[in-house]
């Protein structure tokens, strides 16, 4: 699996983005996902992981109820929606796809990851 992530970019605090990441190859469906990101000078974190169904997710405290990580297995695509942003959620960001079909917090049970796209929340 290939990933792609995508969006990021500089938003004022208080502003939304959506990151996605596109996969390639035929287990993406098979698979759950997850979003990390990494703040400058510090170690790569959890933020939100979802099921291969995407009918459950896991979040960070430090995002729940302004993140929101969704799933489209049609178009083999990931997503987050990020709210309310504030200037502690700068950071790259990568999508990671498990080696399982569940939602995981531990970056030990990811297979593959993504790039990673940075995000920068600043006035």
């Amino acid at each position: 699996v290939q990933l792609q992530a995508s969006g990021g970019g500089l938003v004022q605090p208080g502003g939304s983005l959506r990151l996605s990441c596109a996969a390639s190859g035929r287990s993406f469906s098979s698979r759950g996902m997850g979003w990390f990101r990494q703040p400058p000078g510090k170690e790569r974190e959890f933020v939100a992981a979802i099921t291969v169904s995407g009918s459950a997710a896991d979040y960070a405290d430090s995002v729940k109820g302004r993140f929101t990580i969704s799933r489209d297995n049609a178009k083999n695509t990931l997503y987050l929606q990020m709210n309310s942003l504030k200037p502690e959620d700068t950071a790259v960001y990568y999508c990671a796809a498990a080696y399982g079909p569940s939602w995981y917090s531990s970056q030990d049970y990811y297979a593959y990851w993504g790039q990673g796209t940075l995000v920068t929340v600043s006035s």
